[in-house]
């Protein structure tokens, strides 16, 4: 029942899947960390509202929860895009224009790193290493990578993800 009106809640389907989770892990110990992704999958992020249930769910502070989740980059508190688009910035993609790159994607979404465009259509990460430094300078967009690319073949790319 919902406190504030006395009429009976409706659960939403990520609330039913946020309580079997729930049901999964009870009682084990260790669930912090698998409750969250679990929880990130559902949603695609941790609302504060999912992180104060799983805190009294799992009977550990909110506080702790938190410093958990902003300690694994992993977590994410805000939405982000359909389509993650990370640039690298490191030292052989850094030599071969990774900045001109990482400018090139500002300009085609309208983002700057670290953030999620309104529509949720992108998000924008610049990254030490993508493991690929002899395909430099070196994008990917979610989990297609894109080498040796210059600035001018950015906009284009990225009209393949919508």
């Amino acid at each position: 029942m919902c406190q504030c009106c006395n009429a009976a809640e409706t659960k939403t389907k990520e609330a039913l899947e946020l309580e079997k989770v729930f049901n999964k892990f009870a009682g084990k110990k260790g669930a912090l960390i698998p409750v969250l992704q679990a929880a990130q999958e559902i949603y695609g992020y941790l609302p504060a509202e999912v992180l104060k249930e799983i805190s009294a769910n799992l009977q550990i502070p909110l506080s702790k929860i938190y410093g958990v989740v902003t300690f694994y980059a992993q977590f994410h508190l805000k939405p982000r895009g359909r389509n993650i688009i990370r640039v690298c910035l490191g030292t052989a993609c850094h030599v071969r224009g990774g900045a001109k790159v990482a400018e090139a994607v500002t300009k085609a979404v309208g983002i700057k790193d670290g953030e999620t465009s309104e529509d949720l259509r992108y998000t924008f990460e610049s990254v030490a290493c993508l493991g690929a430094c002899g395909l430099a300078p070196v994008m990917m967009v979610n989990d297609d990578t894109h080498g040796r690319l210059t600035p001018d073949m950015v906009a284009g790319l990225l009209e393949q993800y919508k």
